[in-house]
């Protein structure tokens, strides 16, 4: 995500920690990279043209001149502008006084408007205790419909439509809501392959028969400032209140996500960042700042953690790693666990100081799946004991697993390396303790090699 503008503040960042006190020339050559990055990024000009004047009033100024560490200053005035760009604060959906909350999703062809619906829909019941209906009202798209019914299927999400008007359908979604007694209402609208005076009498004339709360414009950030420029058009002729940027994480510029508050006005209240439809998340424009100056964002981390992870079930993993007794079923209930919490890549450049070699990473989640069809080929007495494991045994695992014997042992190796580790680990603490074994130990993976990963190391690991 971003990684384009991401490598540029890093190098900006490296050369400026190897000064002492900052003069009016290297702010005003800071100032010059930042700018020559953003443009590169696809950021829209006037945007580059405040975002550079507000970091030089702000590097000249005293807070940088009386700062112990000018160069740490200068990019924590980065990061608060950068933040202030994406938005400054996070917004919300309106609320309703009355349930349903109607929620209408508009945009054109391709920016992933349905699958966008679902997955605000999964959000919003799993992150908000919502109870959703999804209204198929896009009766133009060929296959529209089905595609909402199918997704809805897969997230248990009822949809509904009827083979009418757009705006009939919206109407009688939002009576079937209220019969259900769901308080959620996202309404999936028809898109064009461009703007045109028929779509926008089409969505105004639903909106005034359904009067939303919220209006959201689907974008396609990997479009840069073709998104912005849409952006514009729906802003003149519908009333909108939020944007949802899809694909953000396949956009290595960040242009559109960097421009379009400041252009239209419009929060970006959404971010589809990945392709099933757990990865979506709110936007947090401080926590993005973070990501792109390669910062991580530990509060989103932790966040997608406390999801994903089941607390009782960790808290006998823990138990169990204190004793010294963490299996393999152990350790694949840990890794299906993080897997929850979205792809690995994404993870990765959420946690703080991760070298940039890692953030970037493209991590083969197939590996992943080898490694889960190894410990499922397995019988209960070897997930619990690996050591009885022979010869005859690994070629019946590697068989049943699609993998090969080399593919097994590598796994049976790495795991008794890390289990060994964690022993130590817990004999160490121990002894610090006066010899009495400790209880609640964190969950740490220490030593897991990550090169069948196609992970590459940083340099000097």
């Amino acid at each position: 995500m971003f990684d384009v503008i991401s490598d540029r503040f890093d190098g900006i960042f490296r050369r400026l920690r190897s000064r002492g006190k900052l003069s009016a020339d290297d702010v005003e050559e800071v100032a010059r990279e930042i700018r020559r990055a953003l443009l590169e990024a696809d950021v829209n000009v006037r945007v580059v043209k405040d975002f550079v004047n507000r970091i030089k009033e702000r590097a000249t100024g005293s807070e940088v001149a009386q700062s112990l560490s000018p160069a740490q200053q200068v990019i924590k005035i980065v990061h608060e502008e950068l933040a202030v760009t994406l938005g400054g604060t996070t917004g919300h959906l309106s609320s309703s006084a009355k349930p349903p909350e109607v929620i209408v999703l508009v945009g054109l062809q391709g920016a992933g408007k349905t699958t966008a619906a679902a997955k605000l829909a999964y959000y919003l019941e799993q992150q908000e205790n919502k109870r959703v209906l999804l209204v198929a009202a896009d009766l133009q798209r060929p296959a529209a419909v089905e595609q909402l019914q199918v997704l809805g299927q897969n997230i248990s999400v009822p949809v509904f439509t009827q083979p009418t008007t757009p705006e009939e359908v919206a109407v009688a979604g939002r009576q079937e809501a209220e019969r259900l007694g769901r308080n959620v209402v996202i309404i999936d609208t028809a898109g064009r392959l461009q703007i045109d005076d028929d779509l926008m009498e089409e969505l105004n004339q639903l909106c005034k028969k359904v009067i939303p709360d919220d209006v959201l414009l689907v974008l396609d950030s990997m479009t840069g400032q073709t998104a912005v420029d849409v952006a514009q058009s729906f802003r003149t002729q519908v009333d909108l209140t939020g944007l949802v940027m899809t694909k953000l994480d396949g956009d290595t510029r960040g242009g559109a996500a960097l421009s379009v508050k400041e252009v239209t006005g419009l929060p970006i209240l959404f971010a589809g960042v990945g392709e099933t439809t757990k990865d979506f998340e709110a936007f947090h424009p401080d926590r993005m700042a973070s990501r792109i100056l390669g910062m991580g964002d530990a509060l989103t981390l932790i966040e997608k953690a406390e999801a994903a992870f089941d607390a009782e079930a960790t808290a006998r993993t823990q138990e169990r790693m204190a004793e010294g007794l963490f299996t393999l079923e152990d350790f694949l209930d840990q890794m299906q666990q993080v897997r929850k919490m979205g792809p690995l890549s994404s993870v990765m450049g959420m946690l703080p100081g991760v070298p940039k070699e890692l953030r970037q990473a493209e991590v083969d989640e197939s590996q992943l799946g080898n490694i889960e069809a190894i410990i499922y080929s397995m019988t209960p007495a070897e997930r619990k004991d690996p050591s009885i494991i022979n010869g005859s045994r690994r070629r019946r695992i590697a068989l049943g697993s699609g993998t090969s014997t080399q593919a097994v042992n590598g796994l049976l190796k790495q795991f008794t390396m890390m289990r060994q580790m964690m022993r130590q680990m817990n004999g160490t603490k121990s002894k610090r303790k006066g010899g009495k074994g400790r209880r609640g130990v964190g969950i740490d993976i220490p030593g897991f090699d990550l090169s069948g990963l196609d992970i590459p190391r940083p340099p000097g690991a």
